[in-house]
C-alpha cells in the first residue's frame, strides 16, 4: 500500500518541497531578524545616525523605542501566520 501511496502521490512532491522550503526561509528570516546582534547593529546604526546629526534626540529616542517595540512585539503576536 505504501508504494502505491507514493505514485499516486509524487505529482505533489514539488508542492511539499515547496512548502518545506518556504518554511525552514521563514524561520531563518525570523531567527536573524531577532538575533541580539541584529537588534544591537540596528540600535547602534541609530546611535551612529544621531552622532553623526542625523537625527534629533528626540528621533534617536523614538527609532531606539520602535527597534525594540520590533522585537517584543513579534509577527506571530500580531495575528501573523505561525507557520
Amino acid at each position: 500500500m505504501g508504494l502505491l501511496l507514493s505514485v499516486l502521490t509524487a505529482p505533489y512532491a514539488p508542492v511539499r518541497v515547496l512548502t518545506s522550503l518556504g518554511r525552514v526561509m521563514r524561520q531563518e528570516v525570523l531567527r536573524e531578524l531577532y538575533s541580539p546582534a541584529a537588534v544591537r547593529r540596528r540600535i547602534e546604526a541609530v546611535d551612529a545616525a544621531a552622532a553623526a546629526g542625523e537625527l534629533s534626540e528626540a528621533e534617536r529616542v523614538e527609532a531606539q523605542r520602535k527597534v525594540i517595540e520590533s522585537v517584543i512585539v513579534r509577527p506571530d503576536a500580531r495575528g501573523g501566520s505561525a507557520g
